[in-house]
């Protein structure tokens, strides 16, 4: 499970501290070429305002658009005290050139009209005529308190000190707002770094990334247009990913409604009868109507005006080419849809996506022949339909479900699509959505068939890219995907495992720990050594300092006998509080359960959460300096970020050194279906050097002893042909099994329809005769304990032991 989220830092204290506001230097953070707090008002829903809710508008003065997620936006009383402290609206999407972006907060009980459809949403009560708003790089809280502070903290994009505020730019705050009036920075969005002359005082003006405004006090709405405009829908879309037109306001654009979505963001499709005979050029286009249900329905002929926008829905992602505040006229109602357009193994290219050296695609001339992305994009808002095709990804908690349209495209042996190489991208997998509430998406498992046609519109959303948003369902047919139990070691076989249990903690329900313990006592039979992922404190993401997990550990091993395993042992070393990432407040942490009646644990003291384990030669041959130990948890490799755990078990009176890892998450990469191509992995460094502290603890347990026998298993979060992997395999000190197994069965989690190697089992040289198995009882199913699969290796010891 990969999570990103960040812990708050209390701040105490009895003495508020006087503050001269005449007496601070002024924060001067770099003027801002890129996002900037457009508009900031703390009087929404006081007596007298007319709107119900304060916000922060933010806009982008730059020429290409800003990724706000990982951003957010944070708020400081005026004068602060020392017990304030900075509350945090987290951000998502992207803000388009030029484009604004909402986050809405606290409403109060007066005032009578809705802000737009937000872009983000907070709660925080920002105080009408004085406080300050920073747009931050992060969303763990800032802690600075005065202007001096501020200005030297380098998280801080742009900051906005209004009323009597202490904490501003330049030589003064922003006017003083009130229930009727906010700050709002001047439409050229100069940033001088000086509150006091960037920002002036007005009636609240809120926008959203869609161009929406809130209708406050403004002239009624046009009515809608009643005669064809010039511009037609494949005119809007154009031969690019961006629209020629954009920012462009057009009018009476005709076309028919093929799709009407009603929750979420709400609008409708249309597409043009009369098509151009340019296959690069979309006939269909969505209309966003923000906050208002669509007041049309399948089969209406329409006429809409509105203004072309380019909406990227989350960072990395492509853009979807719009109509936002739309005034639409219905001419007639009940025509014929266009015939849809078929998706097949014979009409969808082989490639994937041409490559731009990792810039912006979105300029790029589109060929639809070439690439799967640009047939795609060719089609945005398009009728399609694709029939009889198999289940890659099982349905989600989201109600979603992956399929291929290519059934021989790299297919596993239990029905999914294997993601083997950065190449392999799989360019027959969609997502598909239904825009039908009597027609839900079945719960499916990886296999499965949605046989029959599928139709509906093709539309593009920032997890999973391109997917049909389905007016009509094809038939499921249950292709009976059974759980897989792996057999039992021999008494001559020493077993062991990891399974990743995904945040597990005392206070999840039983039934989570009784098909996690299920898992281990029936699936895998039952191993000698598991070694654990995602075990969190006792308190899960309570964030009070706990970083024990022993009732954790307790539920879960009498769950295992409970289902009929062994009573296990375990040994883990607790983190630091909030020092290994995850989620806030649950201390997540990697652990060994073991089988005394199979194996013995080696305990020899000093490990804990700052010393690192060394090997240590003897006569004998190789030993841990501690154990448990952690692997150099000091290096910046393991800064926020789960660190190994290394024990030293006893098998028929031979050693084994197994060493649990969880390396960092893909948290922050762009996505395949990135405007940026090729997509930058950045998450791949911190891994790459992660790889290398274990690769180089190994090489120094076998330059002691080349003989040691050496297990590395967990979750490493990236794939066996990565970067990572060579560094972590470099002077062949480990072996990953899975590349042992045939290419069809090398994959242990499922995302995004393709079926991927995220867990790994790697051996030292010395282990020569093994028996290596992917179980297979969590990823293809939509009811999963886990998003992972455990994996399970069985060494007979008179086949490695020298």
């Amino acid at each position: 499970m990969q999570i990103s989220r960040s812990g708050s830092v209390l701040l105490t204290g009895a003495v508020a501290v006087a503050l001269a506001v005449t007496a601070l230097p002024a924060a001067q953070a770099a003027p801002s070429a890129t996002a900037v707090i457009s508009e900031v008002y703390g009087g929404g829903g006081n007596s007298g305002a007319t709107l119900t809710r304060d916000f922060v508008e933010l806009a982008n003065a730059g020429s290409t658009p800003f990724e706000a997620g990982g951003f957010s936006v944070q708020y400081l009383p005026g004068a602060p005290s020392a017990g304030s402290q900075w509350q945090v609206s987290a951000l998502t999407g992207a803000i388009a050139p030029g484009g604004r972006y909402l986050v809405a907060q606290a409403a109060g009980t007066g005032g009578t009209v809705a802000l737009p459809t937000p872009d983000a949403t907070g709660t925080i009560a920002m105080a009408a005529g004085s406080g300050t708003v920073a747009l931050v790089s992060g969303t763990t809280p800032l802690t600075c308190k005065t202007a001096a502070d501020c200005a030297a903290e380098p998280r801080i994009v742009d900051l906005v000190g209004y009323g009597s505020a202490v904490v501003r730019e330049g030589s003064g705050p922003a006017p003083t707002p009130s229930a009727t009036a906010s700050v709002h920075r001047a439409a050229s969005l100069a940033d001088t770094d000086d509150n006091a002359a960037d920002f002036s005082a007005g009636a609240p003006t809120p926008v959203n990334a869609a161009g929406e405004t809130s209708g406050g006090g403004q002239e009624p709405e046009e009515p809608g247009p009643t005669e064809p405009g010039t511009v037609r829908i494949h005119d809007i879309q154009g031969t690019t990913r961006v629209s020629p037109l954009d920012g462009t306001a057009v009018t009476g654009v005709p076309g028919t409604v093929t799709g009407v979505r009603a929750t979420g963001s709400r609008g409708f499709w249309i597409q043009d009868t009369a098509p151009d005979k340019d296959a690069r050029t979309s006939e269909g286009l969505f209309v966003y109507t923000g906050s208002t249900a669509p007041a049309v329905k399948v089969g209406d002929a329409v006429l809409v005006s509105g203004k072309v926008a380019e909406y990227y829905p989350g960072t990395g992602t492509q853009s979807i080419t719009q109509l936002t505040a739309p005034r639409t006229t219905v001419l007639s109602s009940g025509n014929a849809l266009p015939a849809p357009v078929v998706l097949d193994a014979r009409s969808v290219p082989g490639r994937y996506v041409p490559s731009a050296g990792g810039g912006a695609i979105d300029a790029l001339p589109l060929e639809p022949k070439r690439y799967a992305l640009d047939l795609y994009e060719s089609l945005e808002g398009v009728r399609v339909k694709i029939a009889d095709t198999r289940v890659t990804g099982a349905t989600t908690a989201y109600d979603e479900i992956w399929v291929t349209v290519k059934p021989k495209e790299n297919p596993t042996r239990r029905g999914g699509t294997l993601y083997a190489s950065y190449t392999d991208q799989n360019t027959g997998r969609l997502k598909v959505m239904s825009l039908d509430p009597a027609q839900p998406i079945p719960t499916a498992n990886v296999g499965d068939v949605l046989k029959g046609r599928t139709t509906g519109v093709l539309d593009y959303a920032s997890y999973g890219g391109y997917n049909v948003q389905a007016t009509e369902l094809g038939t499921l047919v249950d292709k009976k995907l059974r759980r897989e139990v792996t057999r039992k070691q021999k008494k001559d076989e020493l077993a062991v495992a990891t399974y990743n249990v995904e945040n597990l903690d005392a206070a999840d329900p039983q039934d989570k720990f009784d098909t996690l313990a299920e898992g281990v006592a029936k699936n895998l039979s039952s191993p000698d050594i598991v070694s654990l992922e995602e075990i969190q404190d006792d308190n899960g993401p309570v964030n009070d300092g706990t970083v024990g997990s022993e009732a954790t550990l307790k539920r879960f091993t009498d769950a295992i006998v409970a289902k009929g395993g062994p009573r296990y042992a375990w040994r883990y070393i607790a983190p630091e509080n909030n020092k290994d990432g995850g989620e806030p407040g649950g201390n997540i942490r990697n652990v060994f359960l073991y089988n005394p009646q199979r194996v013995s644990f080696a305990d020899r003291p000093g490990g804990d959460a700052t010393t690192p384990v060394t090997a240590v030669k003897t006569w004998k041959g190789v030993k841990l300096s501690a154990s448990p130990g952690r692997i150099n948890p000091a290096s910046p490799a393991w800064e926020a970020s789960r660190k190994p755990l290394v024990g030293e078990f006893t098998f028929r009176g031979k050693p084994v050194f197994v060493i649990g890892n969880h390396f960092g998450s893909k948290g922050g990469d762009q996505p395949l279906h990135s405007r940026f191509q090729e997509p930058n992995r950045s998450s791949e460094t911190k891994r790459i050097q992660q790889a290398a502290e274990v690769n180089a603890f190994v090489t120094s347990l076998l330059k002691a002893d080349k003989s040691a026998q050496v297990v590395a298993l967990g979750d490493f979060n990236d794939f066996e042909f990565s970067p990572t992997f060579t560094a972590l395999t470099k002077g062949k000190v480990l072996k990953p099994l899975i590349r042992t197994l045939p290419s069809s069965e090398r994959y242990s989690y499922v995302f995004d329809g393709n079926s991927q190697t995220l867990d790994h089992v790697l051996t030292s040289p010395a282990i020569r005769r093994f028996d290596y198995d992917v179980v297979h009882i969590n990823a293809e199913f939509a009811d999963q304990a886990s998003d992972h699969d455990p994996q399970v290796v069985r060494v007979k010891v008179d086949g490695f032991w020298f």
